[in-house]
């Protein structure tokens, strides 16, 4: 936060950002926001970041180009392999029952 000194003499400043005509005082300490704001900038980034992880769709932060739709296409192999297993299972039940009551 750069100041202008308009009348050095008089100790006057100008706050160029907001336009303030103010009196320069030593008991008062100005402290530069920019390097803060430039680690919430970084953390903003991450955050969407973190948002966009929640959502198939989107494109992450260190993911290579073209890998949009990895989560779908994951989703639909693993529902398929899922849907296979539990089919098995229920044939293998079904084979047993008609065995134990005796229909072969």
């Amino acid at each position: 936060m750069d100041v202008a000194r308009i009348v050095p003499e008089f100790h006057i400043l100008l706050d160029p950002m907001s336009g303030v005509i103010a009196e320069e005082r030593e008991d008062l300490i100005m402290f530069s926001l920019i390097p803060i704001q430039a680690q919430l900038d970084v953390l903003e980034v991450v955050a969407d970041d973190l948002m966009n992880s929640l959502e198939p769709d989107k494109e992450l932060l260190n993911t290579y180009p073209g890998r949009e739709e990895t989560a779908r296409i994951a989703g639909v192999y693993a529902n398929l392999f899922y849907g296979l297993v539990i089919g098995l299972i229920i044939a293998f039940m079904a084979a047993m029952v008609v065995v134990v009551m005796g229909g072969i």
